[in-house]
């Protein structure tokens, strides 16, 4: 079913072209029914003014405010006709506090004759700075009295003016005005939810959701609008999700159950501990699904070291027990290697069929990477058709169509965030059947999160972490305020190196980038410096430390565009503990196990997220020695960068973690295009804040779509569907 005519219609018909131009450009705004659904950020209540004192720095805001004084000034301008300039100054007042309006040159007369003592108004415009004091600079505003009182009172009708995410180029008033014009069509919009759950929910109609969240007359008003809109939001997303896993619980699978003495029992007989409580349930949780005869599909999360791969490993043994093999996805080469290293290493005899000193029960692993040579390749690509190799382990190679499998069982991807929907299933389509899916991450994700990103996986936990762990002290170390604090974390580092162990140094940047010649030549300010200038890089810092503070220590550098053998060279030479430090880009951030490491220092560490800074921490502490991380910074104690670093320095919790960078990242950020095979759909709804919604509305959709999967009976739903997904994605949906 198509979309209703009426909310599908272009905006240029409507609003005209330039207006539509600036919508689809500025906002991603193209028909009736995208204006509908572009909310108020927020309302002001017409009387009450806007506190001045809570402006945003650097960003584009709205006031309600009343003119308090108006002064033209005139100064000498060469620029100017007969070399005097003008400039208007308006002092603008809301009870709370002042803020200066400045206009120049042509700009001045209009703002002159109108802005005048007592005038009252809506402002907008970019907040700056001047002599230390907050302006608006040229602001556009809209009279709130004079001859166009009632055109204006029609405007903003009702007594909340809605505030709309705007931009320079469109100001938040210009948008109420067209969604002025688009509201009639609101009375067209299908519903999309069955009537049963919006009447048992006693939620309101759509299209008087829509009138009520753009026209409010009553706080009320809005709150009804909001939670029919949220529901709306989640409910969509959590269909396509249903919708996801009942295809693939329809899939054959063949089931892979691990032979009673094989070559898991043999692998298990071996380990020098004892398997986590954690281990053990999830192992159990995956040896079930593996078991049945439709697909698996669970995402393993746990805590970086919380022993993920030897769960991942444990499972492809038992497939390679089932006659099946095992292919593990990595997202970068350091990290398919290391996972290579680990895995033969784990397995010892085990991974050693057919050679000298290899067991009845043993298997082949292969590594096939983009850069390997064309012998090595071929022989990989080899093991593979015929099934001697049992595991492959790889990076975006193993998804090329020239490989092939003898009879693929087990998918496992690593750090599920590095890969979309479509690579997931690219590497799954290699099965004759359907293989099982098993999806890592050593990110830690909130629970609402799991629902709305992985919400076609089962979720499994790994939360505690292996005995013989060490804790890991974390401490901000502000380089700008106190040098002397960085002179001491060199110290530090030293002292890890006298006491037998290693370090990392992690820098932002490689460092042998051309300077971007499109960067301004504009000289900042003095406080911009810290912000402005280009993230420390490797190279550099690597050399400062070789001949300076850590002069004598064995320094080595690795970044990602060295050639893969140095690559590999490097990190062997580090886990053989022949380099005291390594300085590195992020490719150290996942996988990489070198115990012997017990200190690292992050330069610039503002530049980095929270989860990244979570799991670079992760790479040290690895063995019985505690680990030590220094996260060094020049922004100032009040920033919110600052503040972030507090955050992780003050807990090694990654959930809690998750959370705080959830709450300071934009929704969008999370629900990625690639991770939910949707686009970045949520508008109103904030998936920390609203964990019930989400999590009802997964029950209700789960609900609909096991007794109605093609949505038969639910038009409006078909159709909110086909606006969220679009055509190559439902495929991906359809197909599993």
């Amino acid at each position: 079913m198509d979309l209703v005519p009426a909310l599908e219609e272009p905006l240029k018909k409507v609003l005209g072209p330039a207006t539509a131009k600036v919508m689809a450009e500025h906002l991603g705004l193209h028909t009736v029914g995208d204006l509908l659904h572009h909310y108020p950020r927020r309302y002001e209540e017409r009387g009450q003014l806007t506190h001045l004192a809570d402006l945003p720095l650097d960003e584009h805001a709205t006031v309600v405010a009343q003119v308090a004084d108006a002064r033209l000034l005139t100064f000498s301008s060469p620029k100017a006709p007969r070399g005097k300039g003008q400039r208007l100054e308006v002092t603008i007042t809301d009870g709370s506090g002042q803020l200066k309006l400045v206009f120049f040159g042509n700009g001045v007369h209009k703002p002159h004759k109108e802005l005048l003592p007592g005038t009252r108004a809506l402002f907008a415009g970019k907040v700056s700075v001047f002599n230390r004091r907050l302006q608006l600079a040229h602001p556009a505003y809209e009279l709130l009295r004079g001859e166009d009182v009632s055109e204006t009172v029609d405007t903003w009708a009702g007594a909340l003016i809605p505030l709309y995410p705007a931009t320079a180029k469109l100001e938040s008033w210009k948008i109420a005005k067209a969604v002025q014009t688009v509201l009639p069509s609101a009375q067209e919009a299908t519903d999309p939810l069955p009537e049963s759950l919006r009447a048992g929910r006693g939620l309101v109609p759509l299209p008087e959701a829509l009138l009520k969240i753009h026209r409010p007359h009553t706080k009320a008003d809005i709150e009804d609008a909001r939670s029919r809109l949220k529901w709306d939001e989640a409910f969509v997303l959590q269909v396509a999700l249903a919708r996801r896993r009942h295809a693939d619980a329809q899939l054959p699978a063949v089931a892979r159950k691990p032979k009673k003495d094989g070559l898991l029992t043999a692998f298990d007989a071996k380990l020098p501990f004892t398997l986590t409580e954690g281990q053990q349930k999830v192992s159990k949780e995956i040896f079930d699904d593996l078991a049945t005869e439709h697909p698996m599909h669970r995402l393993l999360q746990g805590e970086v070291g919380s022993g993920k791969t030897m769960v991942a490993l444990r499972a492809m043994l038992a497939v390679v027990d089932a006659g099946g093999q095992a292919a593990m996805l990595a997202p970068t080469e350091v990290l398919a290697q290391q996972h290579y290293r680990s895995i033969t290493e784990m397995m010892g005899e085990l991974a050693e069929v057919g050679m000298l000193g290899g067991v009845e029960h043993s298997t082949k692993v292969v590594l096939l990477t983009g850069s390997m040579g064309a012998a090595a390749r071929r022989e990989a690509l080899l093991h593979l058709v015929t099934g001697e190799a049992g595991i492959v382990i790889g990076t975006h190679a193993l998804i090329e169509d020239k490989v092939q499998f003898h009879d693929l069982g087990l998918v496992v991807v690593d750090e599920q965030h590095r890969f979309g929907v479509e690579q997931r299933d690219a590497l799954r389509g290699k099965g004759k059947q359907p293989p099982h899916l098993l999806v890592m991450t050593a990110t830690p994700i909130p629970r609402t999160v799991a629902m709305t990103v992985f919400g076609d996986l089962e979720t499994s936990v790994l939360d505690q972490l292996p005995a013989g762990r060490s804790p890991i002290a974390s401490h901000v170390v502000p380089a700008a305020d106190k040098p002397h604090f960085l002179s001491r974390a060199w110290e530090r580092v030293r002292e890890e190196v006298s006491n037998g162990h290693q370090a990392y140094v992690v820098c932002p940047r490689i460092g042998d980038e051309d300077d971007d010649p499109k960067k301004s030549k504009k000289k900042p300010s003095p406080e911009d410096e810290a912000e402005k200038r280009p993230p420390l890089a490797v190279l550099d810092v690597a050399d400062q430390l070789a001949k300076g503070p850590l002069q004598g220590l064995k320094v080595e550098v690795l970044h990602g565009r060295m050639p893969p053998d140095d690559k590999d060279a490097v990190m062997r030479r580090f886990a053989a503990g022949e380099t005291d430090v390594l300085v590195a880009t992020t490719v150290i951030e996942v996988g990489v196990n070198v115990p012997n490491a017990t200190a690292m220092v992050i330069m610039d560490a503002d530049r980095f997220g929270v989860s990244q800074l979570h799991q670079l921490r992760g790479r040290v502490g690895r063995g019985s020695a505690p680990g030590l991380c220094l996260l060094v910074t020049e922004m100032a104690e009040a920033s919110p960068a600052r503040q972030r670093l507090t955050a992780v320095a003050s807990t090694l919790d990654g959930f809690e973690l998750s959370r705080i960078d959830l709450e300071q990242r934009r929704e969008g950020d999370v629900l990625g295009q690639a991770q939910s095979g949707a686009r970045t759909s949520l508008r109103m709804l904030a998936v920390i804040d609203d964990e019930e919604i989400i999590a009802e509305a997964r029950e209700e959709a789960s609900a609909v779509v096991a007794s109605d999967p093609d949505l038969e009976h639910l038009p409006g739903l078909r159709t909110a569907l086909q606006a969220l997904l679009d055509e190559e994605r439902e495929q991906y949906l359809e197909k599993g």
